[in-house]
């Protein structure tokens, strides 16, 4: 479920020697499976586990989940790089916001996940996100804009070479988008 890098288990072994015996580390999600899922990692003292808990064993400490964390943690990764300020410790949880489907999921679901656990993310880096209006029967994802992608004047090309490229990739039954967003309403439209 979860792959700590050995680097990041040397991270965590140096942290959990100056912590009471037994102390493993709790990897968590807050708000899963929503836009505002945010992943993080915790000491986890003896006393601090749940029964329901999904124990990981490393060879140098524990690390714990709770149960509703666990689908989305799936495909998980903790890795730490040093670098001249001295290190950063990373988790990387593609699944965190939306739960991963199976491939023989309805074609809608696998289109939202693939938007909210890839397109997504590389729209928020511009303040904007993109949503399932329709799948047609012939084919075609209708999207909505919205944030910083309503009104941006770099909207068709992000729809025709980012996501309907990574869609055409991905999803077999795809066989182009639309966007049915009106750019010229919002904040600030650039049109």
């Amino acid at each position: 479920m979860i792959k700590i890098t050995s680097p990041g288990q040397e991270h965590f072994k140096k942290l959990l020697s100056s912590q009471d015996d037994g102390t493993g580390i709790r990897v968590f999600v807050v708000n899963p499976g929503t836009p505002h899922a945010e992943c993080g990692v915790s000491y986890c003292p003896p006393d601090a586990i749940e029964k329901d808990d999904i124990k990981l064993e490393f060879e140098y400490f524990d690390a714990y989940v709770d149960e509703e964390s666990v689908p989305y943690l799936e495909e998980a990764e903790i890795d730490f790089q040093t670098d001249e300020m001295g290190g950063q410790l990373t988790l990387r949880a593609p699944n965190a916001k939306a739960r991963k489907v199976d491939d023989d999921a309805p074609v809608a679901d696998r289109i939202k996940y693939l938007l909210e656990s890839e397109i997504n993310p590389q729209l928020a880096n511009h303040g904007g996100q993109v949503a399932l209006a329709d799948f047609t029967e012939d084919g075609i994802v209708v999207l909505q804009f919205g944030g910083g992608c309503q009104g941006c004047g770099m909207a068709d090309v992000t729809l025709k070479e980012g996501i309907e490229k990574t869609l055409l990739e991905k999803i077999p039954e795809v066989k182009g988008v639309k966007d049915v967003t009106e750019h010229d309403l919002g904040d600030n439209p650039y049109y």
